[in-house]
């Protein structure tokens, strides 16, 4: 699958490693921005994407920086759709117990590329029975 990029720094997402399932997407910032704990930041990329519809583009925390300095996403998982042409923003937060500087340059998240499909809704009265039911958040145990 290929997907078109427009980057205006001129560096574009890429795999680190062979086995890679994510890109690393990089900060595109004029100057440093500083993310104080338990605050948070959108951050842009300088990335302009264009990919077939049937897949989204998942971004994704990287996990060095979520194990070392607390940092991840504000929404868990970014969905970016096959009709958006906007910049690519990056929502950041500190969960840390210090600052945290994001730098030009800096990878920040992680982009997947995922098929998609869009379901058939249908209005339904009355769901069938399952032996698990009702039973969430916990019913099933550690």
């Amino acid at each position: 699958m290929k997907v078109r990029i427009n980057s205006l720094s001129g560096v574009y997402p890429s795999y680190e490693t062979e086995g890679s399932a994510g890109m690393d997407v990089r900060a595109y910032v004029d100057e440093p921005v500083i993310i104080e704990p338990g605050k948070r930041a959108l951050i842009t990329t300088g990335l302009f994407m264009e990919f077939e519809p049937g897949y989204e583009v998942q971004i994704r925390a990287r996990s060095g920086l979520a194990a070392k300095y607390g940092i991840g996403l504000v929404n868990g998982v970014g969905t970016i759709d096959s009709d958006y042409r906007g910049e690519v923003k990056v929502a950041l937060i500190n969960m840390g117990e210090t600052a945290f500087e994001v730098k030009n340059g800096d990878r920040i998240a992680q982009m997947v590329i995922s098929p998609v499909v869009q379901a058939e809704i249908e209005p339904a009265g009355e769901l069938s029975d399952t032996e698990r039911g009702e039973g969430g958040f916990g019913s099933t145990g550690i």
